[in-house]
C-alpha cells in the first residue's frame, strides 16, 4: 500500500492551517509550527517544497511568512503529497525513476498495481483543502 510518510501529513497539515488563516497577510513559520505542534527546523524543509512546487509565497524579515499562492479549492490532496512524498506507487517498480522491470511485459499482476496506482491518485486529486476545511463532500467514492 502507499505509505505516506510524516512529510507528507505534515504538509497537508501545514497547507490547511494557511488555508484557515487564509486572510492574505502572510504567516509567521512560528505561528504555524506552535498551531501545529511541528518543530520549525522540520517545517523549514517542508515548506521549502510547497514553496519550489508553487503552492506558497513567501517574505523573508519583520512582517514576514508564508501565505497560499492561491485559493484552498485550488489545491488537491494529490499535489500535495506529490511535492512532499518521494514516491506514491504501491509497488517499487512503479515509483518515479525505477529501473523498469525485465518483466514487466509477462508480469500478471502489473495491471493490478497500476490500477490502484491510479485509483488512489484520482481520489487524492478529487479532494481539496477546501473539502478538508468545511469537513464535507469528500469524495467517497472514485469512479473511472
Amino acid at each position: 500500500m502507499v505509505m505516506v510518510s510524516t512529510r507528507g501529513r505534515y504538509a497537508l497539515r501545514v497547507m490547511l492551517d494557511l488555508a484557515e488563516h487564509h486572510t492574505g497577510e502572510y504567516v509567521p513559520l512560528m505561528d504555524i509550527a506552535c498551531r501545529q505542534g511541528i518543530s520549525e527546523k522540520y517545517l523549514e524543509s517542508i515548506i521549502a517544497s510547497l514553496s519550489r512546487g508553487g503552492c506558497l509565497q513567501a517574505v523573508r524579515g519583520r512582517g514576514g511568512g508564508y501565505r497560499l499562492a492561491r485559493q484552498p479549492e485550488e489545491y488537491t490532496v494529490g499535489e500535495i503529497l506529490r511535492l512532499t512524498e518521494n514516491a506514491m506507487a504501491p509497488v517499487a517498480c512503479l515509483e518515479k525513476g525505477a529501473e523498469p522491470c525485465e518483466r514487466a511485459e509477462l508480469c500478471r499482476t502489473r495491471p493490478v498495481w497500476l490500477r490502484l496506482q491510479q485509483l488512489i491518485g484520482d481520489y487524492l486529486d478529487s479532494v481539496t483543502l477546501a473539502d478538508l476545511m468545511n469537513g464535507t463532500d469528500i469524495p467517497q467514492e472514485v469512479t473511472g
